[in-house]
């Protein structure tokens, strides 16, 4: 069942410490069986409670996966697994479009801003005790979500997106609650949610958004979360529309308790209007980050929800980092201040997106990307595809990044690309799409 590897231990801890190594350094492969809990018992010497305990503690984790009387196995993607492990290596002479970077000259000087912040700073220094959030920042941050319709609540900031997703995750879920996430998705939403020993429930996408039955279908099961990405959704640069917010509001009213969690990561990038979906549940949390309109280095994510949910993050910040840089605040104030990054990325983007489809589409092949800085391009073989463009000189995303069950595709970041590139590129992914010849054997 377990090839070369024998599972080691006497305690619980030990046990899931020896499934976790091996998984970790490939000994133990995704999707492989476990022993039966009274087999490996047996085999151990130990009380068949202490498997039991141990392979809890695996779940917990996000390492294993446990389906009734089929048995518990390894994860198709174990939290010790990281989906960035899945990715092209790119050689010298190879354009690479796979890293989800913006466009470096779409990126505003930061110089000013941070001279500004250090300077007040340095007048007014920042001493245990201090305010978590800058009120400038929050004044700017607060008015910004009013017009965007998003509900009054209490504000925090966190380090990006990612830190304010699992913040609010653990503040409301406990281990073996599911949570609805979008498939494909953000490759780290989908490490993280089984690594705080949480299960998944994939919900298609489109163009518009996460699909109304798939979550209903989630929710029924009994998803406790849903997590949406509002606009220039990664990986199929998906943004919700107002009939899809409509509809998707419509399956949420049934499920109050539900904690809904929007992330609105293409703020500053995106051209078209926000739909929230926040409001419609008890407990929500809305997160805007600044990563993709001023760099990802600038980690900083205002995010706002109900009251309980917020005051349980912000009472966790407390016992860990105490705060997110105040001086990271202020310079992302005085960049919202400045109008730092304005209408031109939006539209260089949008552009680039419609460039790249339009090409591809006049070549016979259907892609999506309604926003932000990527285009999803549906595949018959993913492995294939990604091979064949790495020998005409492209490097692109293996959709297996961000795929639980949606069909293979490979994901294009459009951020650089010029005219000239636009028609290569699709001119590549034809010929990497087209059967290869036949060939017959005597």
């Amino acid at each position: 069942m377990l090839g070369e590897y024998r599972i080691e231990g006497r305690g619980a801890a030990e046990i899931a410490a020896s499934v976790e190594r091996a998984v970790g350094d490939g000994r133990l492969e995704p999707g492989r069986l476990l022993p039966p809990m009274r087999v490996l018992a047996a085999e151990l010497g130990v009380n068949p409670n202490t498997v039991a305990a141990a392979y809890r503690v695996l779940r917990e984790r996000g390492v294993i996966e446990t389906a009734g009387r089929r048995g518990s196995r390894v994860r198709s993607a174990p939290a010790t697994t990281e989906r960035d492990s899945i990715r092209v290596e790119v050689p010298e002479g190879v354009r690479d479009v796979s890293s989800g970077n913006p466009d470096r000259a779409l990126l505003p000087p930061l110089a000013p801003a941070l001279a500004a912040a250090a300077a007040q700073g340095d007048g007014e220094p920042v001493l245990y005790g201090a305010i978590p959030v800058d009120p400038e920042l929050e004044r700017r941050a607060r008015a910004a979500l009013d017009a965007d319709g998003v509900p009054d609540g209490p504000l925090a900031v966190a380090s990006g997106s990612l830190d304010a997703i699992e913040r609010v995750l653990t503040a409301r879920l406990k281990p073996g609650d599911t949570v609805a996430v979008e498939d494909p998705g953000w490759s780290r939403t989908l490490d993280l949610v089984p690594a705080l020993g949480l299960r998944t429930a994939p919900v298609g996408v489109d163009d518009e958004g996460p699909l109304t039955e798939d979550l209903r279908t989630a929710l029924e099961a009994g998803a406790r979360a849903l997590i949406v990405t509002d606009r220039a959704q990664n990986p199929t640069g998906a943004a919700v529309s107002a009939p899809r917010a409509r509809a998707l509001r419509s399956v949420l009213k049934a499920y109050p308790e539900t904690l809904l969690i929007e992330d609105d990561h293409g703020h500053g990038i995106v051209d078209l209007p926000l739909h929230p979906l926040a409001g419609i549940t008890r407990h929500w949390a809305f997160v805007r980050s600044v990563a993709k309109a001023y760099g990802p280095d600038l980690r900083i994510a205002v995010l706002t929800g109900d009251p309980v949910t917020l005051d349980r993050v912000r009472g966790r910040q407390r016992l860990g980092p105490g705060w997110t840089s105040l001086l990271l605040q202020r310079t992302v104030a005085r960049l919202w201040a400045d109008g730092a990054v304005d209408t031109r990325a939006a539209a260089a983007y949008g552009e680039r997106r419609a460039a790249l489809i339009d090409a591809l589409a006049r070549r016979g092949v259907p892609a999506q990307g309604r926003s932000g800085m990527n285009v999803w391009v549906p595949v018959p073989d993913e492995t294939g595809a990604v091979a064949r463009l790495l020998h005409a000189g492209w490097a692109v995303a293996p959709g297996a990044r961000f795929r639980l069950s949606a069909p293979p595709g490979i994901r294009i970041t459009v951020s650089a690309l010029t005219a000239e590139d636009t028609e290569a590129l699709a001119a590549a992914v034809v010929a990497a799409l087209r059967p290869g010849p036949a060939r017959s054997y005597v």
